[in-house]
C-alpha cells in the first residue's frame, strides 16, 4: 500500500527537559503543533509510523557505526536518557518485528543497512513520540543514520535510504506512516549551544518544501558545520523523508527559533496523495 503519511519535525531535548523556561505562549505554540501532527499521523489509521532519528551514541559507537540501521523488534523501551532530566517517563513502545523485517528486507535490495533487535529509544525518537502517540499505542519501526561521527554518509545516500524506505512502504500491505526527526540549525553540548541561524534554517526548509532533490543535496558538510552546527548534520533525517516523499511538494506547519530550546522547533509535513 503506499505510504499514507511523511513528514518532519524536530526532536531536540530542551522541548521536554526546559519546557517550564520557555515562555508560555511559545511553549503552548511548540506543543499544540506537535500535537496537530500526531492528530494528522493517527488520522491516516497507519498500521505502524517509521521514525528516522540521528544516531547520538544511545546503540552504536565508533567500534561499530552503520551509516543506516533499523529496528527488528516487536517492543523498545526509551527514553534512554536520564528520566528527571528529560520529563519523559521510561516505558515499553510497542513495535513490530515481522514488519520490521518486511521493510529491511525490501530496503536491503537498494540500500546496505544493518539491523537491530535491541534498540534503546533516546531523545531523538522519545520526544516526538511524547507528542505524536503519548499512549503509546502506535507500533514503531527506528531508523537512524549516522550523524553524528564521520565520516558521515554523503547526502545522496541519505536520499537513496529514503527512497528505499518509500519502496518498502508501497510493498507491503500495512498503512505505514514515516517521519523524519532532527534539528537544522543546531549546537548541541557546545558552548554556542543556543545559537540557532534561523535563515539558514527558513532556506534549508524551502528547499525542504519545494521536494528539490539538487538544492537539497548541495550542502556540504563544510557549508553545514559552518553555518547550522555540528547538529545540522541531521538534516540527512530531512532529506530522506524529502525522498520518501517520492516528489510530493511540503508545507512546514510550524517553524519558530527558541533558544532555550536550542533549535528552530520544526514541524513539517509532505503531502502525498494518501
Amino acid at each position: 500500500m503506499p505510504l499514507i503519511y511523511c513528514g518532519a519535525c524536530s526532536h531536540a531535548p530542551g522541548i521536554t527537559a526546559r519546557a517550564e523556561r520557555a515562555d508560555t505562549q511559545t511553549r503552548q505554540a511548540v506543543e499544540a503543533a506537535f500535537g496537530r501532527m500526531g492528530e494528522e499521523i493517527r488520522a491516516t489509521k497507519p498500521d505502524a509510523l517509521v521514525v528516522i532519528a540521528a544516531e547520538h551514541f544511545a546503540n552504536f559507537f565508533m567500534n561499530n557505526m552503520p551509516a543506516f540501521a533499523i529496528g527488528m523488534a516487536d517492543s523498545y523501551e526509551g527514553p534512554i536518557e536520564d528520566e528527571a532530566f528529560l520529563r519523559i517517563k521510561r516505558t515499553t513502545v510497542p513495535g513490530n518485528k515481522a514488519l520490521s523485517r518486511k521493510l529491511i528486507e525490501r530496503v536491503m535490495q537498494t540500500v546496505d543497512v544493518a539491523y537491530a533487535e535491541e534498540w534503546k529509544f533516546d531523545h531523538g525518537i522519545s520526544v516526538p513520540l511524547h507528542f505524536l502517540t503519548p499512549n503509546y499505542d502506535l507500533p514503531i519501526i527506528p531508523a537512524n543514520i549516522n550523524c553524528q561521527g564521520p565520516p558521515l554518509a554523503p547526502l545522496a545516500r541519505a536520499w537513496a535510504f529514503g527512497e528505499a524506505l518509500r519502496a518498502a512502504a508501497d510493498a507491503v500491505p500495512e498503512r505505514i506512516a514515516l517521519i523524519g526527526t532532527g534539528g537544522i540549525s543546531h549546537w548541541p553540548a557546545t558552548p554556542d549551544s543556543g545559537k540557532i541561524n534561523a535563515a539558514w534554517d527558513q532556506e534549508f526548509l524551502r528547499r525542504w518544501t519545494a521536494n528539490d532533490r539538487q538544492a537539497l543535496l548541495s550542502y556540504t558538510d563544510a557549508e553545514t558545520y559552518r553555518d547550522g552546527g555540528q547538529g545540522g548534520f541531521e538534516i540527512r533525517t530531512f532529506i530522506a523523508a524529502a525522498a520518501a516523499a517520492k516528489g510530493a511538494k511540503g508545507t512546514v506547519q510550524f517553524c519558530e527559533p527558541v533558544p532555550i530550546f536550542a533549535v528552530s522547533c520544526t514541524v513539517a509535513r509532505m503531502q502525498i496523495a494518501a
